[in-house]
């Protein structure tokens, strides 16, 4: 009997090693800073920390799915959504290095070390986001996922736009998280149950206003962290003030966590998903697709425009939930990992070309003219992403949207499937406004550049894997398609 409890911990044990790897490196990295600063050795000690971690998910696989604690559920999904949320970790913290001066470290007046500790602490929050099947850890994974986040962006405090990115954004996701808890609380006012498939059950029997008023609460608190509409406000500002490889991360790492979390939130409890939630969430999807592209229309600033873009992203995404039948787990799966991908090298061009100590960053769409005719490398990067995130073919953003697209068509949401239309139309329209300045002439004048040897960096290098990834899903996406067929949540449905 004994021998059998120390084998059941042991598998314990290997399905939480993604997480226990993370938040070793996370105290190896603090007690590292404590001994001694040293940039080079903080920076490699988080990126073998998170290499480590992403390896470890291969035992984890082994033993998914697992019931560790009644707060996480290590399963096919879970794991899935933790490679994403490591690998966008581990592409934030090279774009980190390289703007923080690389090796060479001249320049950045404040401490660098302690940003690498807030992406590694939030890196964890997401991990224990996306296996939470429980209102607690969820909350737990939300907090941890947020909190270290306002330091980062911040983080660039001689600025003052960075300053004011970083208070407007924790007194919203404060507020975001308050209106999350109450939602909580009536839910479990009414089931008498904080555990995702319990609340579930007690539900499908008898659905009260207080229940209705609970869902719709912790739905505006997801909806304020992924940034849709009408709770989008922080996201342009917000993107704008913080450093871009925190940008990056917001953009990437921190949202998918919450949106994995909402998939499985949407999929195991019959009550989430119809009646006038559906409605509810058609209405957000709609207006998130409409606004974010039209007001990307106006933008002179890039990294606003990834902003607003990244609101409609996160609309095309809704229909897939909504689908919420046959192909829209996988549509979800396929969808984050296509515009995670974007995402990273987008913001990561804008990285190469800023540097923290010469004021603000590169993102104002004058800087970008005529790089083609400065740094052609670089350029065909950011180009590649922009088709993708227009969803042209041969980039990964089409298998993305032709994914959604599909399980919006097998639902037959038509309202929906038009607003995408649409939304994508409008898209294509700003994303070659940014491509077309590229190629202009340029005026002579002061500007800022990516350094001549940004292609032997880790930075750069990291940029160049994804640019070439993007190309290389868009043309034969049928190894992710693969991973995502076996990242269902099939096995929490018995």
């Amino acid at each position: 009997m004994e021998h059998h409890a120390v084998e059941f911990t042991l598998q314990h044990l290997i399905a939480l090693l993604p997480l226990l790897v993370t938040s070793l490196t996370v105290v190896v990295v603090m007690l590292a800073i404590a001994a001694k600063r040293n940039h080079a050795l903080t920076f490699m000690l988080s990126v073998v920390g998170l290499n480590l971690a992403l390896l470890s998910l291969i035992p984890t696989l082994e033993v998914a799915p697992l019931q560790v604690t009644p707060l996480l559920l290590i399963d096919t999904f879970a794991c899935y959504y933790m490679a994403l949320v490591l690998a966008a970790s581990l592409a934030c913290i090279t774009l980190i290095h390289a703007y923080l001066g690389g090796e060479s470290g001249k320049g950045y007046p404040g401490n660098r070390e302690e940003l690498y500790l807030l992406v590694l602490l939030s890196a964890a929050g997401g991990l224990v986001l996306v296996s939470a099947q429980h209102l607690a850890g969820l909350f737990i994974g939300l907090e941890l996922l947020s909190v270290p986040t306002y330091g980062m962006i911040a983080y660039a405090f001689f600025n003052k736009r960075s300053l004011e990115a970083g208070i407007k954004y924790m007194v919203l996701s404060a507020a975001g998280s308050a209106f999350l808890l109450f939602g909580m609380a009536l839910l479990y006012a009414e089931s008498g149950n904080l555990a995702f498939a319990d609340i579930g059950v007690s539900l499908a029997r008898e659905s009260s206003q207080l229940v209705q008023i609970g869902i719709g609460m912790m739905l505006i608190g997801l909806a304020f962290k992924l940034s849709l509409v009408p709770f989008h406000l922080w996201t342009p500002d917000v993107y704008e003030g913080a450093p871009a490889p925190v940008a990056a991360f917001l953009a990437t790492a921190s949202k998918v966590a919450v949106f994995a979390v909402l998939l499985r939130l949407y999929q195991i409890s019959p009550a989430m998903s119809g009646g006038w939630l559906n409605e509810l969430l058609t209405l957000i999807a709609i207006a998130s697709i409409l606004v974010g592209n039209l007001l990307a229309l106006l933008q002179n600033n890039l990294k606003r425009l990834l902003g607003y873009s990244s609101i409609a992203h996160f609309g095309y995404l809704l229909v897939a939930l909504i689908a919420s039948k046959g192909l829209a787990v996988e549509a979800v799966g396929v969808y984050l990992a296509t515009y995670v991908l974007t995402s990273l090298g987008a913001f990561g061009v804008i990285t190469l070309m800023s540097t923290p100590y010469s004021g603000r960053d590169a993102d104002a769409l004058y800087e970008y003219r005529g790089l083609f005719w400065r740094r052609p490398y670089l350029t065909a990067v950011l180009t590649v992403m922009m088709l993708s995130l227009a969803g042209i073919p041969l980039t990964a953003g089409f298998i993305g949207k032709f994914y959604v697209i599909a399980a919006g068509v097998e639902a037959q949401l038509w309202w929906l499937l038009g607003a995408m239309v649409l939304g994508s139309a409008i898209g294509v329209f700003y994303y070659l406004r940014v491509m077309v300045t590229l190629f202009m002439r340029e005026p002579n004048m002061h500007r800022h550049d990516a350094p001549f040897d940004w292609g032997q960096r880790a930075g750069g290098i990291m940029l160049l894997v994804v640019a070439l990834l993007a190309f290389i899903i868009g043309v034969y996406p049928q190894p992710l398609l693969e991973l995502v067929q076996h990242a269902g949540l099939v096995a929490l449905a018995q």
